[in-house]
């Protein structure tokens, strides 16, 4: 088994590829540590596939896998875990702003430290402000509040895991800003942060824009309530329907009792608010319980087995 598995998920960067493979290389040789680099190629439009193949006629060490088109980081980071197989699994980002001098460091830390997994944190950033550095921060700080997990910089593509936690980890949608909550939740407690070197970009420009932030924290609140009600959805659903139901019911019985025995006018229940108040909490509460009773259904008999990407090479 090899030291390092490098998952490195690109898209559009043909240009830093080269630089960024024999980086990587100069570092792990000096550190006498074994390794495979695996590029995944999520959908580029550019020679990125080219690239990666010319580099890989000269290097046994890397493997490489090429989407049919573009699905996202997080498919991309799954299916470079999927081809893992080594005592430590590195992801960075292919754009060279993540220093490959870090690995050592990173490495170390999971087999001598006994971490679970360690995130960079890059302290010292060369981004925008406005664009990526405020909203980071907010973002960084609602993530640390809801999930309990105390690090500084949940965004950072520069991680270090051991092999057990790539292989039980489920990374889906745009869930890999969250990978250190996944983790947590699978039992996964160790987890460290250590300050990384952050570079500027130098080749291309960046593929995220402002719209992540928003899209991130609404997967914040995806996980926060998979992750407390994921293995029981009635415990949320039936709890509130159960209550609404209860409210309308209270107020139907007392509309009831005061039709039956005080409205000596003859008032019609339906002129008065309580019976709409009635009516409305109890088809809610109905159709929240019944969402708790699907959902614990649909739980029963899930399937992990949907491909969530297609594959069109491998090599």
């Amino acid at each position: 088994m090899k030291d390092l598995s490098i998952v490195i998920p690109l898209l559009n960067e043909a240009d830093s590829l080269p630089e960024l493979h024999q980086w990587i290389a100069t570092v792990l040789q000096k550190e006498q540590l074994s390794y495979e680099v695996i590029f995944v190629d999520d959908g580029s439009i550019d020679n990125s596939w080219e690239v990666i193949t010319a580099l890989q006629n000269k290097d046994i060490n890397i493997k490489a896998i090429r989407f049919l088109r573009n699905y996202g980081k997080s498919q991309a980071l799954h299916a470079g875990f999927e081809k893992a197989n080594a005592k430590v699994i590195i992801t960075m980002d292919a754009d060279l702003q993540d220093n490959p001098e870090e690995i050592p460091g990173l490495f170390h830390m999971i087999t001598q430290e006994n971490y679970d997994l360690v995130s960079g944190w890059k302290k010292k950033r060369y981004d925008s402000v406005l664009s990526k550095n405020l909203p980071s921060k907010l973002f960084n700080a609602a993530a640390r509040a809801t999930s309990g997990v105390k690090l500084n910089d949940f965004n950072c593509g520069l991680k270090a895991y051991k092999l057990d936690v790539v292989k039980n980890i489920n990374v889906y949608g745009e869930m890999h800003r969250y990978i250190p909550v996944l983790a947590k939740n699978e039992g996964f407690s160790k987890i460290g942060e250590k300050i990384v070197q952050h570079q500027a970009r130098k080749y291309g420009e960046t593929k995220f824009g402002i719209n992540r932030f928003a899209n991130g924290f609404l997967d914040l609140i995806t996980i926060w309530f998979t992750s407390k009600f994921g293995k029981r959805p009635m415990h949320f659903f039936g709890l509130i329907g159960s209550f609404l139901f209860a409210i309308g019911f209270c107020f139907a019985t007392y509309l009831g009792a005061d039709k039956l025995f005080f409205n000596q006018a003859g008032r019609l229940i339906t002129e008065r608010p309580q019976f709409y108040i009635a009516l409305t909490c109890m088809v809610l509460g109905t159709q929240f319980f019944l969402a708790g009773f699907l959902g614990e259904i649909l739980l029963q008999n899930k399937s992990n087995t949907n491909a969530r990407y297609k594959i069109a090479e491998i090599i």
